[in-house]
């Protein structure tokens, strides 16, 4: 019954089949307010967290509970006086731990009161620098993650990844059994040592250069709150009462062939 008393917050939810999706306004740290959507799939144990920001830039973040790994995907809209496309895909992919979101059959549960309440994170994680120094093969992608070579399917040349990453991940995957080879196939490594930032290539948009991009999730499920009570016999006990809710940033570095792909870096 607790789940029935959690949710007093800005969110809508439907249930399709084993899915179960909110909508909930959030505030971000410029005042901004945007709509989030975080949808729960039980039947795979993922859960989908999207978001529109105001300059147009969509980011996606998914969670593969079953894999241990979540995806980033950026949208953003290409400068056509710049002679870039309309837009331009990005996928980042790192290791994700269990403590840091709460599951997804923990997400499907989740009620609401007051639609229309703007929400405002807890607790501030800070941000957390990410270097991704290989590139993914995404049509090989499925020994990693199922998801990835739908959601990113798009991004079949900017998808990235950390070497020292996938490698620890690789190394607590009981199914690939210590085999490196499954996994190093997938990869391919990206110069970056000696690289100039985009930032600083001034007005030549041809040179190779490493890219920065921050994501910033504003607000996110990231733990259960317990609360203490006691049973009918009288004896204490403690139980689920609630969430706890989270803000954190990344910033992303990775390499891009011509500084024209990172036009926002500056």
């Amino acid at each position: 019954m607790w789940w029935y008393m959690v949710m007093v917050m800005v969110m809508v939810m439907v249930m399709v089949g084993c899915r179960a999706q909110l909508v909930v306004n959030v505030n971000t740290q410029n005042g901004e307010v945007f709509k989030e959507t975080i949808t729960a799939n039980i039947s795979d144990d993922s859960v989908i967290l999207e978001f529109p920001q105001n300059d147009g830039t969509y980011i996606t973040q998914l969670i593969d509970f079953k894999q241990e790994l979540q995806i980033f995907k950026v949208i953003v809209l290409g400068e056509e006086e710049l002679g870039q496309s309309q837009y331009q895909v990005m996928c980042f992919i790192m290791r994700f731990f269990k403590s840091n979101f709460i599951s997804s059959d923990a997400m499907s549960k989740l009620r609401q009161k007051n639609p229309g309440t703007v929400r405002t994170p807890e607790e501030d994680r800070g941000t957390e620098e990410v270097e991704l120094d290989v590139s993914v093969d995404v049509s090989r992608s499925n020994i990693l993650s199922p998801h990835i070579a739908q959601m990113c399917a798009l991004a079949t040349t900017s998808t990235y990844a950390s070497d020292r990453d996938i490698k620890l991940w690789a190394t607590q995957r009981r199914e690939l059994d210590g085999d490196w080879s499954l996994v190093s196939d997938v990869t391919h490594h990206l110069p970056t040592r000696g690289v100039a930032r985009c930032g600083d290539g001034g007005r030549d948009f041809s040179n190779p250069c490493v890219c920065h991009y921050q994501v910033c999730i504003a607000w996110y499920p990231c733990g259960l709150k317990y609360c203490k009570g006691r049973d009918n016999s009288g004896k204490a006990v403690s139980y689920r009462c609630g969430i706890r809710t989270c803000r954190k940033c990344r910033n992303f570095s990775y390499f891009v062939l011509q500084r024209q792909l990172c036009l926002w870096d500056d």
